[in-house]
């Protein structure tokens, strides 16, 4: 689902091009953080991810 919201196709490149650079800066977080390559992860926005979407919501609706 967000890397169709993305654009994006390929699965590495959406790994090191989008969730890395995000996860590192504490918009995104994963839900499970001790089993990062677990089939049931999934990520979710952080209070600052929230923060940011609320002062730009144009963002959420790029891909429509």
């Amino acid at each position: 689902m967000l890397m169709k919201a993305a654009g994006q196709t390929n699965r590495p490149r959406f790994r090191k091009s989008i969730l890395r650079p995000h996860l590192e800066v504490g918009m995104i977080e994963m839900t499970i953080p001790d089993k990062p390559r677990s089939s049931k992860q999934k990520y979710r926005l952080t209070k600052t991810g929230r923060e940011l979407l609320e002062k730009h919501p144009e963002g959420e609706k790029r891909n429509e």
